[in-house]
């Protein structure tokens, strides 16, 4: 059962991009998961905001959202995870392994509609939040 799940920068920046609050979204979803992010996410994602009013939301809601700290068990777990990818003929762009590294460390699935992380051995990954 799937009970926290790590929502990739492409969900943000895709519903952005068709006027949707991504947010507003997420809550209306499912109540049962708790959504989750970290500082990967938050680069990709705050970097394209261009309006400082939609930074200050997109921000507000980040910061009440549990963040997966990176530290030095997730960054060995990148590394390696590029490294088995890498052996397996995966290339996987290395955001993509430090999102997949923060979901495994805490058992998070991924909301994506990036085929790169379903590459990844024993990440559950979720394309729809229904």
């Amino acid at each position: 059962m799937i009970t926290s799940v790590l929502v990739d920068s492409n969900f943000y920046i895709d519903r952005a991009r068709q006027g949707i609050d991504p947010f507003a979204e997420l809550e209306a979803a499912n109540s049962d998961w708790e959504m989750i992010t970290c500082g990967m996410v938050m680069v990709e994602v705050l970097r394209g905001v261009k309006q400082a009013r939609a930074r200050e939301r997109f921000t507000a809601a980040f910061s009440v959202m549990l963040y997966v700290p990176s530290n030095n068990t997730v960054w060995d777990r990148t590394w390696r995870l590029g490294w088995e990818m890498d052996r397996l003929g995966h290339v996987i762009p290395g955001a993509d392994l430090v999102i997949a590294a923060h979901a495994l460390q805490v058992g998070a699935a991924v909301l994506t509609a990036d085929h790169h992380f379903h590459l990844v051995p024993r990440l559950k990954v979720l394309e729809r939040l229904r």
